[in-house]
């Protein structure tokens, strides 16, 4: 390492990217920071893409997550628009697309993931996007203008997410989804339940257990998707919301550990020294929970954040944080959906309030211990809930169940 002039070459210019750099240098890192881009923009807000920026209720130029006044004040580089080719392990030397080499010291990827493509035909017809990009979200917003029907294929969290935008828009939506009910991988089957009525209560359609089979155009524009029993369903508009791919590939090809992601420590090391991952393409050990996994990818702004806080402490010679009960949020028309935790099959489940109210919370106990909440529009709760995991808290049953306890209570007996 040069101890001079040490080199922090952070490729993607994300959450976990922009976070690192400024975590870096504020825990006294004084070496050149370099962030490759490969998209045109600065680090932007990725979650309204799919909420604000598609019902008009947010502007791109609201997205930036920094000023370039604060990159110019921190001294750190940007290169834009350059792809990140090739690393060279052994030389600490990383190839961009252009050709020019850089010499590191610490190399973060932050590299993110990309949308998972279906493969149908007619995947490529006008009117049919995938939503990763600000560039993807500005072309899918400039084209509800013209639209009036839409299928929406992918019933999780993004699908649903842009459904409640399209709806807000006044468009006729229908939600296809494979899984016979929604959000299978997140949810049990009573919040699936809940889900589907809340949507259908504001106007959405479904398909659920339904493949898609193709898509068809009219003159290069897409005009109807067939199902796998050969209904066809109209439409001018189509997303893709099918979940998304790490780009793990630069990694692979330098020799990293990769297994659905760049395999790493819970402080974003990865197999090889000076090498570290971060954001959605990390697969991060995860701090230990009895029952719980060994170690996941989570795809979450919370977790891009304090994986590059964690990567910057390690990075800049200091004591990386605990790390902390991971979280979700899902905003759908005037539905807030707030997770914590990571639930598992066989946890025991307790319903706080009552889901017809559309503000309740649901908590999961495993063992006797509060490891998971899924709260829907009641944020004090699930600001107790994430206190409350972390401290391993063992609030009984009936406490959680009835709406007059105090989580406090169960906070201070913890």
């Amino acid at each position: 390492m040069n101890a001079a002039r040490p080199v922090l070459a952070i490729v993607g210019a994300s959450y976990a990217g922009a976070q690192l750099a400024a975590s870096a240098r504020d825990l006294g890192f004084e070496g050149r920071i370099l962030m490759i881009g490969e998209e045109p923009h600065p680090p932007y807000q990725r979650p309204p893409l799919s909420k604000g920026l598609l019902t008009g209720k947010t502007g791109a130029e609201q997205l930036s997550l920094k000023s370039a006044e604060f990159y110019a004040q921190n001294s750190i580089e940007m290169q834009l628009g350059t792809r990140a080719r090739a690393i060279d392990v052994a030389a600490r030397r990383l190839t961009l697309a252009n050709g020019e080499a850089i010499d590191y010291d610490w190399l973060a990827l932050a590299t993110g993931a990309r949308c998972r493509k279906a493969g149908l035909p007619g995947e490529d017809l006008q009117g049919v996007f995938h939503l990763r990009t600000l560039d993807d979200a500005l072309q899918l917003a400039a084209a509800t203008a013209q639209a009036r029907r839409a299928c929406v294929i992918g019933g999780g969290f993004i699908g649903l997410e842009v459904a409640s935008a399209l709806r807000s828009r006044q468009l006729e939506v229908t939600v296809i989804e494979a899984q016979p009910r929604l959000l299978a991988r997140s949810f049990p089957p009573d919040m699936s339940v809940f889900i589907e009525a809340a949507q259908r209560r504001r106007g959405c359609d479904f398909r659920l257990g339904r493949a898609v089979r193709a898509l068809h155009g009219a003159q290069g524009r897409i005009a109807a998707v067939e199902l796998d029993d050969g209904e066809r369903i109209e439409c001018d508009l189509v997303v893709f919301g099918i979940g998304v791919l790490p780009n793990a590939e630069l990694a692979q090809a330098a020799g990293l550990a990769v297994d659905n992601g760049v395999l790493t420590d819970a402080h974003g090391r990865s197999s090889v020294p000076g090498i570290l991952a971060i954001g959605d393409v990390a697969n991060m050990a995860l701090h230990p929970v009895p029952g719980g996994p060994a170690r996941a990818r989570l795809e979450s702004i919370q977790a891009a954040n304090d994986g590059a806080r964690a990567a910057a402490a390690v990075i800049a010679g200091g004591e990386p944080a605990a790390p902390t009960v991971p979280w979700f949020w899902s905003d759908q028309a005037d539905l807030k959906f707030q997770m914590t935790g990571l639930p598992m099959a066989g946890d025991q489940t307790v319903l706080r309030g009552e889901m017809e109210s559309e503000r309740f919370s649901l908590f999961y106990l495993r063992d006797g211990a509060l490891v998971a909440s899924h709260s829907v529009n009641k944020p004090a709760e699930h600001m107790q809930s994430r206190k409350l995991i972390a401290a391993r808290a063992r609030p009984r049953p009936e406490q959680l169940r009835d709406p007059s306890f105090d989580l406090k209570g169960a906070l201070s007996a913890s």
